[in-house]
């Protein structure tokens, strides 16, 4: 079946798997410390048929920042000058639960009038926490939406590399993503699809 980051390889070049597949594979990953997610990590989904799969890269997504265990920017995009801009959860929660409800548009228009209003919905505030929480029978590194009733939880493929499962309250299904640390060489598996 191959290691785990030739499994996530494997499922992106094939352009995505299951919820199911995914689940089995988050579940054998080994779960990740607190300490070992500060710093930056640059974001990238992992299809399974969810509708935000595609939604996030389309809005320049950037990936998720942690200062410090109390201090953390789980939005942070690109902004309008190519400057990273983190993203307050609080005023973009409503468009991320229409997504799941109704199409969104994915093209390249709507992701640069997106980036356009990136400035009116940005803040300089930690909106998210760190904390070990149990899930999947597993207690690993979580964030904690600080206005949001969503938990990112992680595991670790590699070293450099983290598979990320949202749980989002009335969610039907998870929603994955992919976490490459930022400084990290580019071997992982987020470089082998662009951002």
């Amino acid at each position: 079946m191959g290691s785990p980051r030739e499994q996530v390889q494997q499922a992106l070049a094939a352009g995505g798997t299951t919820t199911a597949a995914a689940l089995e594979l988050f579940d054998a990953l080994p779960v990740v410390e607190v300490e070992a997610m500060l710093g930056s990590w640059e974001g990238q989904g992992f299809p399974t048929g969810h509708p935000l799969d595609g939604l996030l890269e389309a809005f320049h997504w950037r990936g998720k920042r942690f200062d410090s265990p109390e201090d953390g920017h789980p939005l942070v995009f690109t902004g309008p000058g190519g400057g990273e801009v983190a993203l307050d959860p609080g005023r973009i929660g409503p468009l991320l639960a229409l997504a799941t409800r109704v199409p969104m548009p994915r093209s390249g228009l709507a992701g640069r009038l997106f980036q356009l209003c990136t400035p009116l919905l940005s803040t300089s505030h930690s909106r998210s926490r760190l904390r070990m929480i149990r899930h999947r029978d597993r207690t690993s590194a979580t964030m904690v939406y600080d206005q949001l009733p969503i938990l990112d939880v992680f595991r670790r493929i590699d070293d450099d590399t983290l598979l990320g499962l949202m749980d989002g309250k009335g969610m039907a299904q998870p929603f994955f993503f992919l976490l490459r640390r930022a400084d990290a060489p580019h071997r992982t598996p987020c470089a082998t699809s662009p951002h």
